[in-house]
């Protein structure tokens, strides 16, 4: 693999461990403080013991990485021969983490390009993995960075919840749009349109909007070259169903993830979210 360029993204992507090795991406840890206690996205806290934590209703909140942790990336990055960097992360609509790598750039030994993908989950990770794919057939910097822009513009994400209380309590959703929802004691199938959540559609029951979400990201695919990622947080049977049927609809299916998000999505979501990443190649 070319190493002249390297590719920095965050935990929020959810690539899968194989995958960042097999391309050299590094992913800086956000965190999740959980009662008095902070632990590293990825590395300390499982989405499963979050989801128990939500259901029990503690508090939890979620955090950036420190400037200093970017920084640190950076030079390991440099210091590996790396003579330019790519750093992509999540939609600074949703975090402060594009504002601290941005701030580690000014001090990195190498150029450092920061993009504020406006994705999230895979919607970043497929994101970073063009990235990677342009550096290893030794792009440059601006190829690179071309190559996720051009992706992130392609790609859409659509997801389920079983309630909107988690995205009120994180400011990532209205509480107008909120109250609305649990007055009606609606469904919400939710987007992320703009580097933000938007409501969607309200379906009556969970079947009949997990049975929507099917109709859209199969509809969203088309019949063209497609990578489709399905999350999930504590709901694996749901995932697992949904994948399937998602295989048998999308003729133009390249790869397929499958995954439980981390803890740092989690937590503004809840237990329960079901969720579909459509990227065309």
């Amino acid at each position: 693999m070319s190493r002249h360029v390297a590719i920095v993204t965050d935990s929020t992507a959810y690539l899968p461990a194989q995958t960042m090795e097999r391309h050299g991406i590094t992913a800086v840890p956000l965190t999740v403080v959980l009662g008095d206690r902070a632990w590293e996205e990825g590395t300390e806290i499982s989405a499963r013991s979050l989801a128990v934590a939500l259901q029990k209703r503690r508090s939890v909140t979620t955090s950036r990485p420190s400037p200093e942790v970017f920084a640190a990336a950076y030079r390991a990055a440099a210091e590996a021969g790396a003579s330019g960097i790519v750093s992509l992360h999540l939609s600074a609509e949703f975090s402060g983490t594009y504002d601290a790598a941005v701030l580690a750039a000014k001090e990195a030994p190498v150029p450092v390009r920061v993009v504020d993908t406006g994705m999230v989950a895979m919607a970043l990770g497929f994101c970073a993995l063009a990235a990677a794919e342009a550096a290893e057939a030794d792009g440059t910097l601006d190829e690179a960075v071309a190559a996720a822009e051009k992706r992130a513009a392609g790609t859409s994400a659509y997801f389920y919840v079983d309630t909107l209380d988690y995205l009120r309590r994180g400011g990532r959703i209205g509480a107008a749009q909120a109250l609305f929802g649990s007055a009606l004691a609606v469904k919400p199938l939710l987007q992320l349109e703009g580097g933000r959540i938007e409501m969607l559609e309200k379906v009556r029951t969970a079947s009949k909007a997990i049975a929507r979400l099917e109709e859209i990201v199969a509809e969203r695919a088309g019949v063209g070259d497609v990578d489709i990622a399905v999350h999930h947080l504590a709901a694996p049977e749901r995932a697992t169903a949904l994948a399937e049927r998602l295989r048998e609809r999308i003729p133009g299916l390249v790869d397929l993830h499958v995954s439980e998000v981390g803890a740092v999505i989690g937590a503004h979501t809840g237990p329960g979210l079901l969720g579909a990443v459509i990227s065309p190649r």
